[in-house]
Protein backbone atom coordinates (compact mmCIF):
# COMPACT_ATOMS: atom_id res chain seq x y z
CA UNK A 1 0.00 0.00 0.00
CA UNK A 2 1.41 3.43 -1.22
CA UNK A 3 1.29 6.13 1.29
CA UNK A 4 -0.85 8.37 -0.48
CA UNK A 5 -4.09 7.55 -1.84
CA UNK A 6 -5.89 10.13 -4.69
CA UNK A 7 -9.82 10.24 -4.40
CA UNK A 8 -11.14 11.15 -7.57
CA UNK A 9 -14.09 11.33 -10.32
CA UNK A 10 -14.65 11.02 -13.66
CA UNK A 11 -11.50 11.31 -15.67
CA UNK A 12 -13.78 12.92 -18.66
CA UNK A 13 -15.15 14.97 -16.34
CA UNK A 14 -13.54 16.02 -12.72
CA UNK A 15 -11.11 19.05 -13.52
CA UNK A 16 -10.42 19.49 -9.98
CA UNK A 17 -9.58 15.73 -9.56
CA UNK A 18 -7.09 16.39 -12.63
CA UNK A 19 -5.38 19.13 -10.94
CA UNK A 20 -4.65 16.99 -7.67
CA UNK A 21 -3.58 14.09 -9.90
CA UNK A 22 -1.21 16.31 -12.06
CA UNK A 23 0.86 17.66 -8.89
CA UNK A 24 1.03 14.47 -7.22
CA UNK A 25 2.16 12.78 -10.94
CA UNK A 26 4.98 15.52 -10.90
CA UNK A 27 6.13 14.47 -7.21
CA UNK A 28 6.74 11.10 -8.61
CA UNK A 29 5.67 9.74 -5.55
CA UNK A 30 3.51 6.43 -5.75
CA UNK A 31 -0.02 6.56 -4.53
CA UNK A 32 -3.08 4.57 -4.42
CA UNK A 33 -5.76 6.35 -7.09
CA UNK A 34 -9.74 5.70 -5.88
CA UNK A 35 -12.20 6.52 -8.79
CA UNK A 36 -16.23 7.38 -7.59
CA UNK A 37 -18.43 7.88 -10.33
CA UNK A 38 -19.93 11.51 -10.23
CA UNK A 39 -23.66 11.88 -10.62
CA UNK A 40 -24.38 8.40 -9.61
CA UNK A 41 -27.29 8.02 -6.79
CA UNK A 42 -24.30 6.45 -4.16
CA UNK A 43 -21.89 9.46 -5.05
CA UNK A 44 -22.56 10.93 -2.29
CA UNK A 45 -22.67 8.49 0.34
CA UNK A 46 -19.24 6.98 -1.21
CA UNK A 47 -17.28 10.36 -1.32
CA UNK A 48 -18.15 11.56 2.54
CA UNK A 49 -16.28 7.95 3.53
CA UNK A 50 -13.22 9.94 2.29
CA UNK A 51 -13.93 13.49 2.33
CA UNK A 52 -16.14 16.07 4.78
CA UNK A 53 -17.13 18.02 1.84
CA UNK A 54 -18.24 15.24 -0.46
CA UNK A 55 -16.06 16.26 -3.28
CA UNK A 56 -13.29 15.74 -5.32
CA UNK A 57 -10.29 15.47 -5.17
CA UNK A 58 -8.62 14.06 -1.44
CA UNK A 59 -5.20 13.27 -0.91
CA UNK A 60 -5.11 10.47 2.23
CA UNK A 61 -2.23 10.30 3.58
CA UNK A 62 -0.85 8.75 7.05
CA UNK A 63 -1.74 12.12 8.87
CA UNK A 64 -4.00 13.61 7.10
CA UNK A 65 -7.06 13.62 4.97
CA UNK A 66 -6.84 17.10 2.73
CA UNK A 67 -9.88 17.53 0.55
CA UNK A 68 -8.86 20.50 -1.80
CA UNK A 69 -7.09 20.39 -4.85
CA UNK A 70 -4.84 23.72 -4.53
CA UNK A 71 -4.28 22.45 -0.63
CA UNK A 72 -2.94 19.37 -2.61
CA UNK A 73 -0.68 20.88 -3.96
CA UNK A 74 0.85 23.25 -1.82
CA UNK A 75 1.47 20.35 0.47
CA UNK A 76 2.50 18.23 -2.18
CA UNK A 77 4.86 21.28 -2.92
CA UNK A 78 6.27 21.28 0.83
CA UNK A 79 6.89 17.31 0.86
CA UNK A 80 8.77 17.30 -2.52
CA UNK A 81 10.43 20.53 -2.61
CA UNK A 82 12.68 19.17 -5.83
CA UNK A 83 10.12 18.32 -7.87
CA UNK A 84 9.79 21.86 -8.34
CA UNK A 85 6.12 22.27 -8.20
CA UNK A 86 6.73 26.18 -7.53
CA UNK A 87 9.27 28.39 -9.22
CA UNK A 88 12.02 29.04 -7.48
CA UNK A 89 12.96 32.29 -7.61
CA UNK A 90 10.27 34.08 -4.90
CA UNK A 91 8.87 36.79 -7.26
CA UNK A 92 8.30 34.54 -9.95
CA UNK A 93 6.62 32.05 -7.27
CA UNK A 94 4.51 34.73 -6.28
CA UNK A 95 2.72 35.08 -9.43
CA UNK A 96 2.47 31.72 -10.10
CA UNK A 97 0.67 31.73 -7.07
CA UNK A 98 -1.65 34.48 -8.11
CA UNK A 99 -2.59 33.29 -11.15
CA UNK A 100 -3.38 29.57 -9.93
CA UNK A 101 -5.42 31.31 -7.09
CA UNK A 102 -7.17 33.57 -10.04
CA UNK A 103 -7.99 30.11 -11.59
CA UNK A 104 -8.98 28.09 -8.25
CA UNK A 105 -11.55 31.30 -6.99
CA UNK A 106 -12.95 32.50 -10.93
CA UNK A 107 -13.71 31.69 -14.23
CA UNK A 108 -17.03 30.86 -13.44
CA UNK A 109 -18.59 31.41 -16.75
CA UNK A 110 -15.76 28.91 -18.54
CA UNK A 111 -16.51 26.47 -15.89
CA UNK A 112 -20.85 26.64 -16.31
CA UNK A 113 -20.54 27.42 -19.99
CA UNK A 114 -17.55 25.14 -21.26
CA UNK A 115 -17.73 21.87 -19.03
CA UNK A 116 -14.80 19.63 -19.57
CA UNK A 117 -15.38 16.62 -22.06
CA UNK A 118 -12.18 15.15 -22.80
CA UNK A 119 -14.01 12.70 -24.98
CA UNK A 120 -15.68 14.98 -27.12
CA UNK A 121 -15.50 18.28 -29.61
CA UNK A 122 -17.70 20.66 -30.00
CA UNK A 123 -18.66 23.47 -32.00
CA UNK A 124 -16.65 26.64 -30.47
CA UNK A 125 -19.34 28.74 -28.33
CA UNK A 126 -20.83 31.93 -29.27
CA UNK A 127 -19.13 33.38 -26.01
CA UNK A 128 -21.63 36.27 -23.87
CA UNK A 129 -19.58 39.17 -22.43
CA UNK A 130 -19.25 37.22 -19.98
CA UNK A 131 -17.64 34.11 -21.29
CA UNK A 132 -15.56 36.20 -24.25
CA UNK A 133 -14.27 38.47 -21.30
CA UNK A 134 -12.63 35.40 -19.00
CA UNK A 135 -11.69 33.49 -22.30
CA UNK A 136 -9.35 36.42 -23.01
CA UNK A 137 -8.54 37.00 -19.65
CA UNK A 138 -6.83 33.09 -19.78
CA UNK A 139 -5.18 33.87 -22.78
CA UNK A 140 -3.78 37.59 -21.22
CA UNK A 141 -2.52 35.19 -18.59
CA UNK A 142 -0.88 32.48 -20.67
CA UNK A 143 0.89 34.81 -23.14
CA UNK A 144 1.94 37.08 -20.29
CA UNK A 145 3.28 34.08 -18.33
CA UNK A 146 5.18 32.94 -21.24
CA UNK A 147 6.78 35.86 -22.22
CA UNK A 148 8.07 36.69 -18.83
CA UNK A 149 8.82 33.58 -17.27
CA UNK A 150 8.92 31.14 -19.89
CA UNK A 151 12.28 30.57 -20.79
CA UNK A 152 13.63 27.95 -19.26
CA UNK A 153 11.05 25.43 -21.44
CA UNK A 154 7.47 25.32 -23.08
CA UNK A 155 5.32 25.83 -19.90
CA UNK A 156 4.17 29.18 -17.88
CA UNK A 157 6.66 29.16 -15.87
CA UNK A 158 9.27 27.17 -18.03
CA UNK A 159 9.39 24.23 -15.90
CA UNK A 160 6.25 22.73 -15.29
CA UNK A 161 4.53 23.97 -12.02
CA UNK A 162 1.10 23.87 -10.06
CA UNK A 163 0.09 26.78 -12.43
CA UNK A 164 0.24 24.32 -15.71
CA UNK A 165 -1.79 22.03 -12.83
CA UNK A 166 -4.38 24.37 -12.66
CA UNK A 167 -4.62 25.54 -15.93
CA UNK A 168 -4.57 22.20 -17.12
CA UNK A 169 -8.35 21.22 -17.44
CA UNK A 170 -9.24 24.52 -19.38
CA UNK A 171 -6.17 24.09 -21.91
CA UNK A 172 -8.66 20.83 -22.69
CA UNK A 173 -12.12 22.34 -22.63
CA UNK A 174 -10.24 25.26 -24.57
CA UNK A 175 -8.96 22.44 -27.17
CA UNK A 176 -12.29 20.70 -26.78
CA UNK A 177 -14.39 23.51 -27.53
CA UNK A 178 -12.35 24.41 -30.33
CA UNK A 179 -11.52 28.37 -28.71
CA UNK A 180 -9.42 31.26 -31.23
CA UNK A 181 -6.11 31.73 -28.68
CA UNK A 182 -3.19 33.65 -29.67
CA UNK A 183 -0.17 32.05 -31.09
CA UNK A 184 1.56 32.03 -28.29
CA UNK A 185 -1.47 29.96 -26.22
CA UNK A 186 -1.89 27.57 -28.86
CA UNK A 187 1.89 26.76 -28.59
CA UNK A 188 1.35 26.15 -25.00
CA UNK A 189 -1.58 24.26 -24.85
CA UNK A 190 0.04 22.23 -27.25
CA UNK A 191 2.61 21.37 -24.54
CA UNK A 192 0.46 20.53 -21.95
CA UNK A 193 -1.76 18.21 -23.82
CA UNK A 194 1.57 16.46 -24.83
CA UNK A 195 2.85 15.76 -21.39
CA UNK A 196 2.96 12.28 -20.87
CA UNK A 197 0.61 12.82 -17.97
CA UNK A 198 -1.83 14.59 -19.69
CA UNK A 199 -1.49 11.74 -21.95
CA UNK A 200 -2.08 9.11 -19.60
CA UNK A 201 -5.62 10.77 -18.23
CA UNK A 202 -7.00 11.69 -21.56
CA UNK A 203 -6.41 8.45 -22.58
CA UNK A 204 -8.10 6.65 -19.56
CA UNK A 205 -10.82 9.57 -19.55
CA UNK A 206 -11.87 8.69 -23.58
CA UNK A 207 -12.30 4.78 -21.63
CA UNK A 208 -14.56 5.15 -19.08
CA UNK A 209 -18.00 4.15 -19.17
CA UNK A 210 -20.06 6.81 -17.80
CA UNK A 211 -21.85 9.55 -19.38
CA UNK A 212 -23.32 12.83 -17.61
CA UNK A 213 -25.67 14.44 -19.37
CA UNK A 214 -24.92 18.62 -18.67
Amino acid sequence: MSVFTLVIGNKNYSSWSLRGWLALKHTGAAFDEVLIALDQPETRAQLLTHSPTAKVPVLKTADNVIWDSLAIAEYLADCFPDAGLWPENPGDRAIARAVSSEMHSGFVAVRSQMPMDLRNTYASPEPDAALGAEIRRIDDIWQDCRARFGAGGPFLFGTFTIADCMFAPVVGRFAGYQIDVSETSAVYMKAVLATPEMVEWTEAAKSEPWVIKY
